[in-house]
């Protein structure tokens, strides 16, 4: 495992220009829409996990500074491993392209399967729940940072599960960012051992508090964030920002396997806890 810093260092250098500027339109072809689809199953540990959200997007062009949401979906998750599988019903909530499940049952280790059904089209995927450590303890401490700055490094810990590889997503956010800041980490070298993620940012100050996540993760989902963090880290650590063009998830267009949509299903339980800086 390699130590994963939450956080993109920008280095950035100004150049004075004090030639005339000229303005220089480009014109850029627009593609068709693509879906895009937030299917990630959270379940927060210590709540019954029956509240759940599923969001609907459209890609747009490059100058659109709004997101279209994708509506009058029909949405559905079922779980495949019963005897008798259960399908629960996503409702959009409005036309937000929000689609809400109020009644969901997470089951660790079931295998769930994904339909959505837009504009004569259906789209699919399976994955599993994927079960996730509780996080045992936090710690700080000051590193040297950036021109001689000492910066706040905060560390959680948690328990591996050595019976299996596991993969996993930790998140952080503090005040001063807009979004949490990712990063994915798995268990190769530290196989049913104690392992920590950290978290530097040179803004955070005494009384600053920090919310960190951790998620248990597929190997295949590992990979599709690995990458998509790398793509869309300078949008602020979200990683749906903005959908990469050549970046495909694990969901498949039944019905017309060109028309691929973006974003992947994913189902995992999840532990958070809250840090004030000392």
């Amino acid at each position: 495992m390699k130590n994963i810093k939450l956080f993109i260092i920008l280095i950035i250098s100004s150049f004075a220009i004090s030639s005339c500027e000229d303005v220089v339109n480009v014109d850029l072809e627009t593609a068709a829409p693509k879906l895009v689809i937030d299917a990630s199953i959270k379940w927060e540990k210590g709540t019954t996990g029956e509240t759940q959200k599923i969001i609907l997007t459209t890609t747009t062009d490059y100058y659109s500074n709004t997101i279209p949401v994708a509506t009058g979906a029909v949405v559905t998750v079922t779980n495949i491993s019963l005897s008798t599988p259960i399908t629960y019903q996503f409702i959009e909530n409005g036309q937000t392209g929000e689609y809400i499940c109020t009644n969901f049952s997470p089951i660790i280790g079931n295998n769930y399967a994904l339909s959505v059904a837009y504009k004569g089209e259906i789209y699919t995927s399976t994955s599993t729940f994927m079960a996730t450590p509780v996080i045992t303890s936090t710690e700080q401490s000051i590193k040297p940072g950036i021109e001689g700055k000492d910066v706040y490094e905060i560390k959680f810990y948690f328990q591996d599960n050595g019976a299996e590889d596991n993969f996993y997503l930790v998140g952080a956010k503090n005040k001063n960012i807009a979004y949490p800041e990712y990063g994915v980490l798995n268990d190769e070298f530290y196989q049913g051992n104690v392992m920590f993620a950290f978290y530097r940012d040179d803004k955070i100050e005494k009384g600053d508090v920090i919310d960190f996540t951790l998620q248990g993760i597929t190997e295949k989902y590992s990979n599709y964030m690995d990458k998509l963090l790398s793509t869309a880290g300078s949008d602020g650590g979200n990683p749906f920002a903005t959908a990469p063009a050549t970046l495909r998830g694990n969901i498949v267009n039944q019905t017309d396997s060109e028309n691929y949509p973006f974003g992947f299903f994913h189902l995992s339980e999840i532990d958070s806890d809250s840090y004030t800086i000392q």
